[in-house]
C-alpha cells in the first residue's frame, strides 16, 4: 500500500503546474502536512484543468458574468439602456444577482401531462453532459485527460447535445414544446455534418488530433479560413445564437423545447447554451487560433511561467471568440426555419467540403509539416 501511495505522489509531483512567482510561497506551505498535499493535488495538471481552467471554476465565472457582458455589449451596440435603474453605479451588474436568486428560489412546476420521471432528470443531465467535453479541452499545456484522440472525443460529446435537448421537449409532453423540439432537431441535423467535416479538415491539415500538438502548428485561421468560418457558423447554430435562434422564436409561440420549465430547472437549461458556447469557442481556439500559444511578455512571462501564460492566452482568445459570437445577435435578424435549413444543407456543406479539399491540397503540397 505504501508503495502505491509513493508512486501516486511521484506521478502527481512530476506533473505540477509551474508558477515561478508563487514558488517561494508554495515551497513554504508544502511543509505543512495536510495543506501541502492538498495544494500539490490541486496544482496537479489534470486536476487543475478539471477544477480551475479550462474546467469548472472558469465555466462558473463565465456563466456568472457573460449574461451581463452580453446584455451590456448588445445594449451599447443597439443604443439600448438595459437594466441599470437599481444601483446605477454598478452598471446593472446587480441584475445578475436578481436573476440568480429568481432561478434558485422560484417554484419548479411540473405540469400534469409531463413525463414526470424524466422531466427534471433531462434538465440536470443536459447541464452535466455539456461539461463533459471540458475533460479533453486544453488550456495551454494543461489538460484533464491527455489522449491522441481528444478532438474526436470532444466532437462525439458535442454531438450528444441534441439527444438531451430533444429529451427536454419529449418529457414536457406539450404541443408548444413539441414545436420547439422539431425546430431544434431540424437545425441540429442541418449543421452537424458540415460542422464535423470542418473539424476533420483541421485534423487532416495538422496531421494529429492531439490538441497539445496542434498548438505548435501555424494558426488554422490563416491556413484554412474557410474551415474556420464554417466552424464559427456551426457554433452559432449549435448554441442557438442569433441569427439561428429559430427554435426560440417567442413571437411565433415557440419558445424552444424548454418552454414548460421553471425555476432552477430552467436556470440550468438557460446557462447550458453558455456552457456550449464556451466549449465550442475553446475548441475553435485550439483548432484555429493556436490554443494557448502566444508571445512572451517581458516581466510577466518569467513570473507566471509557461504553464500559466498558456492558460492566460487560451482564455484571452476564447473570450474574444465568445464576444464575437454574442455580438451576432445585435447585427443579424432571426432567420426563418427554411432559411436556416437551406444554409445548413446547402452553403455550409459546400463550404465544409471545400475546406476539406483545401486541407488535403495543403498537406499534399507540404505546406504544413
Amino acid at each position: 500500500m505504501e508503495e502505491v501511495i509513493n508512486e501516486l505522489m511521484g506521478t502527481i509531483m512530476s506533473n505540477q503546474l509551474n508558477i515561478p512567482a508563487l514558488q517561494p510561497v508554495l515551497d513554504s506551505v508544502s511543509q505543512l502536512p495536510v495543506v501541502g498535499l492538498l495544494i500539490s493535488f490541486i496544482l496537479w495538471k489534470p486536476v487543475f484543468a478539471l477544477l480551475i481552467c479550462p474546467g469548472l471554476s472558469t465555466v462558473g465565472i463565465l456563466l456568472l458574468f457573460f449574461p451581463w457582458v452580453e446584455r451590456k455589449l448588445c445594449g451599447r451596440i443597439q443604443w439600448r439602456v438595459g437594466p441599470r435603474e437599481i444601483v446605477p453605479w454598478l452598471g446593472g451588474l446587480i441584475q445578475l444577482l436578481a436573476d440568480t436568486l429568481r432561478f434558485l428560489f422560484q417554484e419548479v412546476i411540473v405540469h400534469k401531462d409531463a413525463h414526470r420521471p424524466y422531466f427534471l432528470q433531462f434538465a440536470f443531465l443536459s447541464f452535466i453532459a455539456a461539461l463533459l467535453p471540458l475533460l479533453f479541452l486544453n488550456a495551454g499545456n494543461v489538460i484533464a485527460i491527455e489522449t491522441p484522440y481528444a478532438i474526436q472525443a470532444m466532437l462525439a460529446l458535442v454531438c450528444l447535445f441534441p439527444f438531451f435537448i430533444l429529451g427536454l421537449g419529449w418529457a414536457s409532453n406539450s404541443r408548444f414544446a413539441y414545436i420547439g423540439t422539431v425546430r431544434e432537431a431540424f437545425m441540429y441535423f442541418a449543421y452537424e455534418i458540415s460542422f464535423i467535416i470542418a473539424v476533420i479538415a483541421m485534423v487532416v491539415l495538422y496531421g494529429t488530433s492531439n490538441p497539445l500538438e496542434m498548438a505548435d502548428k501555424p494558426w488554422g485561421l490563416i491556413l484554412n479560413p474557410i474551415a474556420a468560418f464554417t466552424f464559427f457558423v456551426g457554433a452559432a447554430m449549435a448554441t442557438s445564437r442569433m441569427p439561428f435562434e429559430i427554435a426560440e422564436a417567442d413571437q411565433e409561440v415557440a419558445a424552444g423545447p424548454h418552454v414548460e420549465y421553471s425555476g432552477i430547472a430552467f436556470g440550468l437549461i438557460y446557462v447550458m447554451c453558455y456552457e456550449k458556447a464556451y466549449i465550442l469557442c475553446g475548441l475553435m481556439t485550439v483548432l484555429f487560433l493556436g490554443g494557448g500559444s502566444g508571445p512572451d511578455i517581458p516581466g510577466i512571462t518569467p513570473l507566471l511561467g509557461n504553464d500559466l501564460m498558456g492558460i492566460v492566452w487560451f482564455l484571452i482568445k476564447t473570450i474574444i471568440v465568445l464576444t464575437t459570437l454574442f455580438v451576432l445577435r445585435t447585427i443579424y435578424p432571426r432567420y426563418r426555419l427554411d432559411q436556416g435549413l437551406n444554409i445548413g444543407w446547402g452553403a455550409m456543406i459546400t463550404l465544409s467540403l471545400i475546406a476539406l479539399a483545401l486541407s488535403i491540397v495543403l498537406v499534399q503540397g507540404g505546406i504544413v509539416l
